[in-house]
């Protein structure tokens, strides 16, 4: 198990930022929305980019979860990091502790999103998350 960071703690404390995010209780599909993300990269623990040392490579579970949140609440690549940066909620959606690691920059997703475009996966993705969503229901 990993060590708590002083991030972790103030996330977990229910008087800390109390009535700034209420999104973690009221996401109904927040269940859903990771089993789905689990069902996408199963089996497929590749790592986006290979090969640099900054940015320091993120895992493709990751940039799934970081699309799919921009693509939900409807932001830009810049927003979506900020969103993060300032949602506790978002992060523990995308796995995030700030105590350990850095937010993804906005070109990070960027480039993810392009790579996906360029292939056709984005409406394949959503297909499979509208799937999932639909089985549980």
């Amino acid at each position: 198990m990993k060590q708590q960071t002083f991030a972790m703690a103030a996330d977990q404390s229910e008087s800390f930022e109390r009535y700034r995010d209420r999104r973690d209780a009221t996401s109904s599909c927040n269940d859903g929305s990771h089993r789905a993300v689990g069902r996408l990269v199963r089996g497929d623990r590749a790592v986006l980019p290979q090969g640099r040392q900054w940015p320091p490579p993120v895992g493709l579970e990751r940039m799934l979860r970081m699309y799919f949140v921009q693509h939900w609440f409807n932001l830009a690549d810049e927003a979506c990091e900020e969103a993060l940066l300032d949602s506790v909620a978002l992060r523990r959606f995308v796995g995030i502790d700030l105590g350990r690691e850095r937010v993804p920059d906005g070109t990070t997703l960027l480039k993810f999103r392009r790579l996906l475009e360029q292939h056709k996966l984005g409406a394949a993705l959503f297909a499979q998350v509208g799937q999932v969503l639909q089985d549980r229901a």
